[in-house]
């Protein structure tokens, strides 16, 4: 036990039950530590402290049993698959508290010996609603809603002339063949009960938004860096995937002013910018790894004088992390999507786009920032006050 470890677990005291700490006493039952586990481990990780009451008072344990070969057997039998979990004991005032840190699961989602899916709300954990779990087995790829059929839809509600380009582009004439249905069928544009998977509607919809409502993307420009400052320029762009990045891509330029000065009757940009591809690569993650599963949010692009923000629904799968984005990790949150998007051109799945993004920002002297923030991710590029 080092001095560190024991102002760690004050500082952990002081600041009460949260979304990260629980306390627990003595009398705990196994079967309360390990759903505190799982829905720890099924959300951003946290820490449990036996030996500290709810009102934060130090009561300790005893020495009844053997508290970390009791834990241990915990987060292996009573949790669904196993977790690791780190166990020390720190004694404070004379008095021993059992320190378990949970880390954010790999294997998510996670379920206790009760068959029960818990994950961490606040200050409390309860059991997953069937949206957060289908969230969660997303997450882990052992579910994919792109694949999924959109109640109400058929082949009426498809560009044909669209669908037609796409497939010309593998030498296959759909006007040559027999059974249009079945072939829409094995490439994953309709399901076999013959309704739009998510995945075609988005590339190949007539409407998407009538079926998926906030399928879409909001741009904001704010004259200044906060929320409250006069709104410049709004809009709501909605169509099939490859029509709002384009116009979303127009969108931004249009709004990111060069700055400029008239040399010998022409006109000479003097400042330097983010290149195209920096916003077009942003904009196509955002449209291809969003959570479509969440149906309350849209793509949000919020344009300040300082920098662009933008905010997809979802989290990055459960393997990739803020770190392995950066370094080119490639994942697909909406594998058909990103079948389709990819034979359009508009990504190539080597995982290049981040790396370009970041090298691009340090060119110019600027570090792009990449983060979760509840069940959103953001990427925000910085900007000179002179690119707005």
């Amino acid at each position: 036990m080092t001095h560190a470890a024991v102002n760690k677990v004050k500082a952990l005291i002081e600041q009460g039950e949260n979304q990260f700490i629980e306390f627990k006493e003595q009398k705990v039952h196994p079967d309360s530590i390990a759903k505190e586990m799982a829905a720890f481990a099924n959300t951003q990780g946290g820490t449990i402290l036996i030996g500290v009451s709810d009102q934060a008072g130090i009561c300790g344990v005893d020495d009844s049993k053997n508290w970390e070969e009791w834990v241990a057997n915990i987060y292996r039998y009573n949790i669904i698959p196993a977790i690791q979990a780190d166990c020390l004991i720190v004694v404070i005032d004379g008095k021993k508290i059992v320190v378990i840190d949970i880390p954010k699961g790999s294997d998510k989602p996670y379920q206790t010996n009760k068959n029960l899916y818990h994950i961490r709300i606040g200050s409390t954990s309860r059991v997953a609603s069937q949206a957060e779990l289908m969230r969660m087995f997303q997450h882990a790829g052992m579910f994919q809603y792109d694949l999924t059929g959109v109640e109400n839809t058929s082949l009426k509600h498809l560009n044909m002339t669209a669908i037609s380009s796409y497939f010309q582009r593998y030498e296959i004439d759909i006007d040559d063949e027999k059974d249009v249905t079945s072939l829409l069928i094995n490439t994953d544009v309709l399901t076999d009960k013959k309704n739009v998977t998510v995945a075609g509607l988005l590339i190949f919809g007539t409407y998407p938004q009538k079926f998926l409502k906030n399928s879409s993307i909001s741009y904001a420009h704010f004259a200044g860096t906060g929320l409250n400052d006069e709104l410049i320029d709004r809009q709501v762009i909605e169509g099939t995937l490859s029509f709002q990045v384009d116009t979303a891509l127009s969108v931004v330029k249009h709004n990111i002013m060069e700055a400029s000065k008239i040399e010998k009757a022409k006109r000479v940009v003097k400042t330097t910018r983010y290149p195209d591809k920096v916003f077009r690569e942003l904009l196509v993650n955002a449209c291809v790894h969003r959570n479509y599963a969440i149906h309350g949010s849209r793509i949000r692009i919020l344009q300040f004088d300082d920098r662009i923000e933008f905010i997809s629904p979802g989290r990055l799968p459960n393997t990739v992390t803020i770190e392995k984005l950066k370094n080119g990790v490639s994942y697909a949150v909406n594998p058909v999507i990103v079948k389709f998007m990819e034979n359009l051109r508009y990504i190539d799945k080597l995982g290049r786009g981040i790396p370009m993004v970041c090298h691009e920002a340090r060119r110019l002297g600027f570090e792009p920032i990449f983060q979760e923030t509840g069940e959103e991710f953001q990427a925000i590029l910085p900007l000179r006050k002179a690119f707005a």
